[in-house]
């Protein structure tokens, strides 16, 4: 018996755009016309699961139908990548650890704040929030002080991922075997971040896009988001450093990733010349982003 594969359905230019600006509008990802066979590509088996016969019927459902929002974030599960690692961008981590911390713990200590803060933007699968724990826990600041990491992404799949917190041998790729030794317990399906890394850390579902609720989760004093804002246009890379700028303290750092700048992006961060790396801060006079975007 012969089982003849189902032909994929073509994506007309019109087609194309109303799809792209409306993944654009929803959360910033943009494709250009030289992507335009991945979105058919990857969309296509979302028509059969419809059973709707072309994009112009799935680009309705994705503005009209009752079940739009949900389609949406289902989408973000297949147009998203998220290949990372523990410990990526050694140089930064090394500038976090021996030069972001020690200056905050003084500032903050001084003030007596012993509240720290950070923000995982665009987390994945979990391993750039819970390496930020097990650094925190290696410079001895639990429990004097209290640490709260928060990692979020647009994408459900990869937050199970997170939440689950076991993972395979290519997460491990530059983790040194005293990290893996102390804060992981191996199981059959691999390795178990330890119950004092994950009490640290909380993975929740954020559209960086929905600044109501990127306002809920207060204020930062350091921000990751790295090899995210690579995938967005100048205007949406705007929007979101607008909103890193509001979400941080005063003083609070933006660590990006090393192919990623804010040059003709913003000119409200600071961008500072470590030892170990550069970063960005907000000035800690703090004022207003306005007219700074």
């Amino acid at each position: 018996m012969m089982f003849c594969a189902e032909p994929e359905i073509p994506m007309s230019d019109d087609e194309f755009r109303l799809i792209r600006d409306l993944i654009y509008n929803h959360c910033g990802l943009f494709f250009d016309h030289d992507t335009k066979y991945l979105l058919e590509k990857r969309l296509g088996k979302r028509l059969t699961t419809h059973q709707l016969p072309a994009f112009k019927e799935y680009y309705h459902f994705l503005k009209y139908n009752r079940n739009k929002d949900q389609e949406l974030s289902d989408i973000m599960d297949v147009l998203t990548t998220n290949e990372t690692y523990f410990f990526r961008e050694a140089f930064q981590l090394k500038a976090f650890t021996e030069e972001i911390i020690p200056e905050l713990k003084k500032i903050k200590g001084g003030k007596g704040d012993r509240v720290l803060r950070i923000w995982s933007a665009g987390c994945s699968t979990g391993e750039e929030p819970y390496t930020i724990a097990m650094l925190l826990l290696e410079l001895g600041l639990v429990p004097q002080w209290k640490v709260e990491i928060i990692g979020t992404d647009i994408s459900h799949r990869v937050l199970q991922h997170a939440r689950k917190a076991v993972y395979g041998k290519t997460s491990f790729r530059v983790t040194d075997e005293s990290y893996i030794k102390r804060y992981f317990h191996e199981q059959e399906d691999g390795f178990r971040v330890a119950d004092e890394v994950k009490g640290l850390v909380t993975i929740s579902h954020l559209n960086m896009f929905d600044q109501n609720r990127v306002a809920l989760l207060g204020r930062m004093d350091v921000i990751f988001c790295r090899n995210v804002i690579i995938y967005f246009d100048q205007l949406a890379k705007r929007r979101v450093a607008d909103a890193f700028y509001k979400s941080l303290a005063d003083g609070g750092y933006l660590l990006l990733g090393h192919a990623e700048s804010l040059m003709n992006i913003s000119t409200a961060f600071t961008l500072k010349h470590l030892k170990n790396d550069m970063v960005y801060q907000k000035p800690p006079g703090g004022g207003t982003a306005g007219g700074s975007f």
